[in-house]
C-alpha cells in the first residue's frame, strides 16, 4: 500500500501554469484508498486549475483514473492521447509517474502529490525500487527519474565524477547512472536549465518513520 498527499495547489501551478493541454491523470488503487488521487481528487484539481487559468482561452484539461499508473500495460492505452496533450500532471505515487514518464518520453509529466511511505508487500515476487517515499518530491526537475532512489548516492546535483563510460554507475557497472538517465530526458524535452539549477542538500525529516496517517472521514 502506498500513501501519498497533493501538494500545495501553488506550486502544482506553478508546475504546469505555462502549457495549455493538460492531462490530470489519477490512480484507481493505492492513491484511490488514501483519498490522494482517485476520480473524486482529480476532478476537484482539475476544476482548480480551470479556476486558476479561466483567462487562457487555450487552456484545456483533460481527465483520466487508469486502473493503475504503475502498470506499463495500463498506460501504454493511453498513447492514443499522446498528439492532444502538452504535459501530464500525475496524481500517483512516485512509481506512478516515473512509469507514465517511462512511457510518454516525448512529454514532460509533472507530481502533483508527494509520497510519503510505502506499505511492506507479504506475497513474494522481484521488485525495483524506484521511489523511497521521501515526502519531498523532486520529480518535476528530473525528467520523472528519481535521484534520491536510482542515483547509488542519492546525489540531488549530479552527476558525480565517478560515472564510467557508457553512462554506467561506479557503485554498480551493471545500472545505469541516473544522472546520465536524467540528462538524456531533459535533454529529449528541452529542458536542459534545469540542469543549471542547484538543489539544497535534502532536508530527511519530511517525513517521519515510522510513517503514520489517520484518515478521517469525508
Amino acid at each position: 500500500m502506498i500513501v501519498a498527499e497533493r501538494k500545495p495547489f501553488e506550486e502544482i501551478w506553478n508546475m504546469i501554469s505555462h502549457y495549455n493541454r493538460i492531462l490530470v491523470l489519477g490512480c484507481g488503487t493505492c492513491v484511490t484508498i488514501c483519498w490522494a488521487g482517485g476520480e473524486k481528487e482529480v476532478g476537484i484539481l482539475a476544476s482548480q486549475l480551470k479556476i486558476a487559468g479561466e483567462k487562457n482561452n487555450e487552456l484545456i484539461i483533460t481527465e483520466s483514473v487508469p486502473e493503475r499508473q504503475c502498470e506499463i500495460e495500463m498506460i501504454q492505452e493511453l498513447k492514443d492521447k499522446e498528439g492532444n496533450i502538452d504535459a501530464i500532471l500525475s496524481m500517483g505515487c512516485g512509481a506512478g509517474v516515473q512509469t507514465v514518464a517511462g512511457i510518454f518520453t516525448d512529454i514532460p509529466v509533472f507530481p502533483a502529490l508527494n509520497t510519503t511511505f510505502l506499505g511492506m508487500p507479504e506475497a513474494e515476487g522481484l521488485w525495483v525500487e524506484m521511489c523511497s517515499a521521501c515526502g519531498d518530491c523532486y520529480l518535476a526537475y528530473t525528467g520523472g527519474i528519481c535521484p534520491v532512489t536510482r542515483c547509488g548516492k542519492g546525489l540531488l546535483n549530479g552527476p558525480c565524477g565517478g560515472t564510467r563510460k557508457g553512462g554506467k554507475c561506479e557503485i554498480d557497472p551493471e545500472k545505469d547512472c541516473a544522472w546520465v538517465l536524467i540528462y538524456r530526458r531533459l535533454e529529449k524535452l528541452s529542458m536542459l536549465d534545469l540542469m543549471e539549477q542547484y538543489r539544497e542538500p535534502k532536508n530527511y525529516r519530511a517525513v517521519k518513520r515510522p510513517g503514520i496517517i489517520r484518515a478521517t472521514a469525508r
